[in-house]
Order: C-alpha cells, then structure tokens, then sequence
C-alpha cells in the first residue's frame, strides 16, 4: 500500500476502519483480492512477482498491511520481499507485539517499510527507519511513504476523510471519494524525497493516475464489534476508474 488511513477503536460500531490505496507499477503481475486456495482462512491480494501481498485480513481478525518508506538511495536487488512480512504475520500465531519485536532486528534484510499488524484487541506499529514496536493508540492515523502520521498533505487529507467517515453508520462512501481523488497537492506543501519536483507532484494525491505506475486497487475494511468484517475493494484502470469491484463480508 502506499496510503492508508486507519481508525482504530474509534468507531462506536467498529473497532477497526481503514482505508488504503495500492501504488504500483502497473506491468507487475497481481492477482485481486480473495481467499488463498492454500490458506483458505486468509483474505487478499497477491503479488505474483513475489508471491506476498499488501494488505490482508483472516478469518480470525488478524490485519497486517505495508507501505514503502521512500528512499530512491534504498533500491537494492538483494533485499527480501517486503510483501512476506504481512503474509508471514496473517499466516503465524504470534500476537501482533511479539511478531514485529521479533522482525526488528532483522528490517535491514528489507528496503525501508512501514508494517501495521494487530488482531481483534491490538494494533501496532513497527517502522523500518525507527525500529521500535509502537502501539496504536486509539482514534484515526494516516500512513504513506514516510513515518506513521507524518503530515504529508495526502496523509492530512486522508485523515481528515477518515475523521468525518466516522460520522456515518457506514463510512464506505466516504472514504471511497477520498481514495479516488486525484487533486494534486501544492508546491509548497510537498515533501522532498529526493523523487524531484515532478514525481513528488504526481504522488501527491491520493490516487494516482497515468500510465506506468500508478494507483491499481482501493480498499475498504470494516471490523465491527461483534466480529462482522467487511472487505470492499476497487480494481483501477490507469484513468482512475473501476473495472473490478468486489466485497467479501464474513
């Protein structure tokens, strides 16, 4: 994922919303979200290339999904898939806590992430550039390409989103507007990644358009308080529009 907006038992019927936009390169083989043939507990997508996935949820209410963190001097062909950290996480037992204390001393194996991973009563944080396991504490956060909360202006936005989605019995509609908004952010309100000005503008929205890379799926997941999950999810064409769309609740 490279946008997620996350509230955490801030809901009074759900304990757990999110809210998360896939950017990729739009010629890397994937495969929708849905149950895993092998795993059939576990919901997501997949990476073909690789073989992990972004985001995913079990039948259990084990969540775990990544973001890059962005560093264009962090390429390295011998780094491990950052895709199998969550998969690794939904297909183990470990509580959320011990999982990510025991990946921190190994995040070096993999370019800069971001993990969210937590089950029906915990939610955390581990960040490859800072690697401390962090509680989420309730109430709404946003993560992009940087650290948990950094305020870049789609991050602010998402969160914003996030914050008045709450307000609804359901907050699909919502936030499903701000996942698909496309307004690039000003000039000087952008952040310096080292990308240049060009790129830093293009990614600056929400959702990503054009050709080669881009925003690929939207998603949608609701946890409520009695167990009920639902996982709504919109495959993109490179204008922006659906051309799949699929909801599994369970």
């Amino acid at each position: 994922m490279c946008l997620i907006a996350v509230a955490w038992q801030a809901h009074p019927s759900f304990s757990l919303v999110v809210a998360a936009n896939r950017d990729e390169w739009r010629d890397r083989p994937t495969e929708s979200a849905r149950w895993w043939t092998e795993h059939p507990q576990l919901l997501a997508g997949r990476d073909l290339q690789a073989g992990g996935t972004w985001m995913g949820i079990t039948k259990g209410g084990r969540f775990a999904a990544v973001t890059n963190f962005r560093d264009p001097s962090d390429r390295r062909s011998t780094a491990r898939s950052r895709g199998e950290l969550v998969t690794d996480y939904l297909l183990g037992d470990a509580p959320p806590e011990i999982f990510l204390a025991r990946l921190t001393p190994r995040v070096a194996l993999y370019s800069g992430f971001n993990l969210l991973a937590g089950d029906r009563e915990n939610l955390f944080y581990l960040g490859s550039r800072d690697p401390h396991v962090m509680p989420v504490a309730p109430g709404v956060h946003g993560l992009s390409n940087h650290m948990l909360n950094e305020p870049w202006p789609k991050v602010l936005r998402a969160r914003a989103a996030m914050g008045g989605a709450l307000d609804d019995d359901n907050p699909a509609p919502r936030l499903f507007a701000m996942l698909s908004d496309a307004t690039l952010a000003p000039d000087d309100q952008l952040p310096d990644t080292g990308v240049g000005l060009e790129l830093e503008r293009r990614l600056s929205a929400p959702l990503i358009v054009g050709p080669g890379y881009g925003t690929r799926t939207s998603t949608v997941l609701t946890v409520a308080r009695d167990g009920h999950m639902t996982f709504d999810e919109r495959t993109l064409t490179p204008e922006g529009a659906p051309s799949e769309t699929q909801m599994f609740v369970f």
